[in-house]
């Protein structure tokens, strides 16, 4: 029986077609990657010590912002690593790691997304039945719910696609350790898989974005129904910001996993838009907009002013 030497190490061969911009990417990925940690953490500030915000909605957002936090940390510290001009290398079991994590944060928010839409389904269309509904044990058992599931989703594919031998080439054409990528580097025909991700990818993605269109549907059908006009305001700009998110969050799915022909230089351009840019905008699409969390923002900077004086 012939002897197969199994990889151990995996090379990232980066962004394609970027030679020679190496450090002017690292300048401009780490701004994105800065200003998306201090927006989140800004987030999870205001949320936590504002009591005012702390109901169902704002409790979405926190575990929002928590994953805005670590989505982009599953690549980005190894690409800005290595566009500093350290190794390019990666362990097998890092590669593990990176695929399973950026498919567990990525799950988990597509589920939050739907979980957030229900909320506030139930707030403009039962206004009445709101806190019964949305109690703090629903919440928890909801968010959780978006943890678990995803965790499931993310276990499925990264044991799927490394249940593959991986013994001869080990150059990933790629700045980071993604399904598409993986699977050309298998030493055994992929294609069953490829079928079988595609399906598992799109079926979830496709479930949650249909659940979320009939939330927002019923209510577009409810909001002429509420008689102030400033209700009516509230609830427009509410779920326009929602929906602007949501509608970022779900574009590269479909550009980078369910097209037919993989292209690496566009996969590139929008997961790099979905793991960096997308996250640093969530805090002002769905947060900094809002009446409510600026004068909690200001109340919060008054406090470490009061703070640093005394």
């Amino acid at each position: 029986m012939r002897n197969i030497s199994m990889v151990t190490k995996f090379l990232l061969l980066g962004i394609p077609h970027t030679e020679g911009l190496e450090t002017m990417l690292f300048i401009l990925f780490l701004s994105f990657y800065f200003f998306t940690l201090l927006g989140n953490l800004l987030i999870l500030l205001i949320i936590v010590s504002s009591t005012r915000l702390h109901t169902p909605m704002y409790f979405f957002l926190g575990k929002l912002s928590v994953c805005d936090i670590f989505f982009p940390s599953v690549s980005s510290p190894k690409m800005l690593f290595y566009l500093s001009g350290n190794s390019q290398e990666i362990s097998y079991a890092g590669c593990v790691s990176q695929l399973f994590f950026y498919h567990f944060l990525g799950c988990t928010e597509c589920f939050l997304y739907t979980v957030m839409a229900y909320d506030r389904f139930v707030a403009i269309c039962y206004p009445l039945c709101y806190k019964v509904i949305m109690s703090h044990r629903v919440c928890a058992i909801l968010a959780m719910g978006t943890s678990f599931f995803g965790c499931i989703q993310a276990t499925f594919v990264t044991t799927i696609t490394f249940q593959l031998p991986y013994c001869g080439p080990n150059e990933v054409d790629y700045y980071f350790c993604d399904i598409p990528v993986m699977l050309k580097l298998a030493c055994a025909d992929a294609s069953t898989l490829e079928m079988v991700e595609f399906i598992s990818v799109g079926f979830m993605s496709l479930s949650c974005f249909l659940l979320i269109i009939t939330s927002y549907s019923c209510i577009v059908c409810s909001v002429p129904e509420i008689h102030s006009a400033e209700g009516r305001r509230r609830a427009f700009s509410t779920c326009s910001a929602h929906l602007t998110a949501i509608l970022l969050a779900f574009m590269p799915v479909v550009l980078i996993y369910l097209q037919p022909t993989p292209k690496p230089w566009l996969n590139a351009a929008v997961q790099i838009l979905n793991n960096l840019v997308t996250p640093m905008l969530n805090p002002l699409i769905c947060s900094l907009r809002n009446k409510e969390v600026k004068y909690s923002l200001r109340k919060v900077l008054q406090q470490l002013d009061l703070l640093s004086e005394k």
